[in-house]
């Protein structure tokens, strides 16, 4: 599972061919014990949480890197690798 970003104590990854259970474009993200699986479209919950503060720099991040992860997840889906994705500051 690749890590395409880590901020402020958060690792966002994507797995590879990971289109069969969640069959819209999606990532990992994890922070401490907790992990939630965010739409990349929409930035909607697929499963999971992670401390209200801390989703919110996720989504922050997800809308200014929207194109980049969805470049990164047709990679991904195809077995390919992905990108590095600039982390939030």
């Amino acid at each position: 599972m690749p890590v395409l970003s880590m901020f402020f104590g958060i690792i966002v990854s994507m797995y590879f061919l990971d289109n069969k259970k969640h069959k819209s474009p999606h990532i990992h993200v994890r922070y401490q014990d907790d992990e939630v699986i965010i739409s990349i479209p929409d930035g909607g919950i697929l499963e999971g949480s992670i401390p209200s503060p801390k989703m919110k720099l996720v989504a922050a991040w997800i809308e200014i890197h929207k194109d980049e992860l969805m470049a990164d997840w047709t990679l991904a889906v195809q077995g390919q690798s992905v990108f590095k994705i600039e982390p939030l500051r």
